[in-house]
């Protein structure tokens, strides 16, 4: 039943691109789908569909949307809320029980670990393995293959690789060495190995910590993973060298290895890379688009930062770089705020503790949210337990989105804002992860992953000082076609999400 729907939907398809505004084109004996949402605005902004419309659903896939009546075994009503695509999160480091359930509240379907990685791949969502609410994966994360590869196979998480610090380079162990000792002619060889054998393992892409481990990888380096990335085919995920304040010269540093080796990337957070110069990041990224290059980027809707207190960064100029003080930075687990002397004792004795740093201005953010080929991520901490605080941006970043930049400030179009958090990054990941061809869209033949929230509800209510508190509004959360919201109750039951691999890996076919 299942092939011969896929297959009257890719016909279907061509119907609905040349009509988005879908007639009564229902065969005469209508078929009983599994789920029907009916009577709510559709809206996909790979076709430019908006309209009042009825959605069915079969088995794990969309088979129809018209504005004829349609029955399901189960109809729900959704009249005056958005029938959006699933939402996809390409930038999150939290796949945990609780960290899933606070995405799912904010209308992801996918959430992805793009920016560090994993190795191996199946390490990750260890905490969610078979009890996955919303989707997940991980690219191959280039920090943690090449602390393998120089230590003899010692692996560590990566919290444990950031958060070690330059008192530990006197030690005889891989941790010290992945951190700050170039890699010899040998070691490269072997690192480039060790991350192409992530991508067999079916790592979407590669993870590049450079910023973190900025003294250990030289130009030889970075380009055998910008040459391996455009042998598979995927993209490169990188956290650039920070500079002064906001300081071009990492982002031109990526941008010509890109250009130089015809490898995607992806540069994270730009505005916590550019700060007061987002305008000028993002003209040289176009112009980079121009020239040739495929580059994008992302924004995360939080004016701070959020890492571990040992990381490299805070062992260089860090006062300069952010133009902050100790005064702006919180220690994330109670939000109390440092000294200099509270914030150079936990970094010497506590180098993993989570902290969050105000160093943005909101006219930055604003400038990268309103930009229309700014994809949208939360970069969201690990949200282990409700006894301890954690940065907002991974509970409340989606809902933000809409319901404070769309409905609230008109900031931008909500198909727009859609565009950035469905179909973007779903165009970015598609080639390297065959799965995302069909997600990002809601068109007949795409996976059932859909969002369902009401425009004038949805809001984020997480803050920085009690960052536990779920976003609201979104009323109905459709995961390969299972309910894991519905009503605006959590299904409890419910964990219908799946591991996504990469395009190298047997699994993804």
């Amino acid at each position: 039943m299942l092939i011969w729907l896929r297959i009257f939907c890719i016909f279907a398809i061509s119907i609905a691109i040349a009509n988005p505004v879908l007639a009564d084109d229902i065969p005469k004996k209508i078929p009983l789908y599994d789920v029907v949402l009916n009577g709510g605005r559709v809206m996909d902004p790979e076709t430019g569909l908006d309209a009042i419309a009825n959605v069915g659903i079969t088995d794990r896939t969309i088979t129809a949307i018209t504005v004829a009546k349609i029955d399901g075994v189960e109809t729900i009503d959704v009249t005056g809320q958005i029938v959006a695509p699933g939402f996809i999160d390409v930038h999150n480091h939290s796949p945990t029980p609780l960290g899933q359930i606070y995405q799912a509240r904010d209308g992801v379907t996918t959430s992805l670990e793009l920016e560090a990685g994993s190795y191996p791949v199946a390490v990750h969502g260890a905490y969610i393995r078979r009890k996955a609410r919303i989707n997940y994966g991980a690219s191959t994360g280039h920090t943690q293959a090449r602390m393998v590869a120089m230590s003899g196979g010692k692996h560590a998480a990566v919290p444990e690789i950031l958060g070690a610090t330059a008192s530990k380079i006197g030690q005889d162990n891989g941790e010290a060495r992945t951190r700050f000792v170039v890699a010899n002619p040998s070691e490269r060889s072997e690192i480039r190995a060790t991350v192409e054998d992530g991508l067999l393992q079916g790592g979407i892409g590669i993870g590049l910590l450079l910023d973190y481990i900025s003294d250990a990888v030289d130009e030889q380096e970075l380009r055998a993973m910008f040459e391996l990335a455009a042998q598979y085919q995927t993209p490169v995920f990188v956290h650039i060298r920070r500079g002064i304040a906001g300081d071009p010269a990492g982002l031109d540093e990526v941008l010509s290895m890109a250009k130089a080796t015809s490898a995607k990337v992806h540069i994270c957070h730009m505005s916590h890379n550019a700060m007061k110069n987002v305008e000028l990041f993002l003209a040289r990224i176009r112009e980079a688009r121009k020239a040739g290059v495929d580059v994008t980027t992302e924004v995360l809707p939080y004016n701070a930062g959020s890492t571990s207190i040992g990381a490299a960064v805070f062992g260089r100029d860090w006062q300069r770089i952010f133009d902050i003080g100790p005064q702006d930075v919180q220690l994330a687990s109670t939000g109390a705020y440092f000294t200099q002397e509270s914030f150079d004792r936990t970094r010497r004795e506590n180098p993993n503790a989570a902290i969050i740093h105000h160093y943005l201005k909101e006219e930055w953010t604003r400038y990268l949210v309103a930009a229309p080929d700014v994809i949208l991520s939360s970069d969201g901490l690990p949200v282990i337990s409700l006894d301890k605080k954690m940065p907002p941006q991974g509970i409340g970043s989606f809902a933000k989105l809409v319901g404070t930049y769309v409905r609230d400030e008109q900031l931008l179009p909500m198909m727009t804002a859609l565009s950035k958090i469905t179909l973007q990054p779903a165009q970015l990941l598609e080639k390297a992860a065959p799965a995302f061809r069909l997600k990002g869209r809601l068109q007949i033949g795409m996976d059932a992953d859909i969002t369902v929230f009401n425009p004038l509800v949805i809001k984020d209510k997480a803050t920085y000082e009690d960052p536990h508190q779920a976003s609201i509004g979104v009323t109905h959360l459709l995961v390969n076609g299972q309910f894991v919201i519905k009503g605006e109750k959590l299904e409890d039951a419910a964990f219908p999400g799946r591991q996504i691999f990469g395009s190298s890996s047997k699994r993804s076919k």
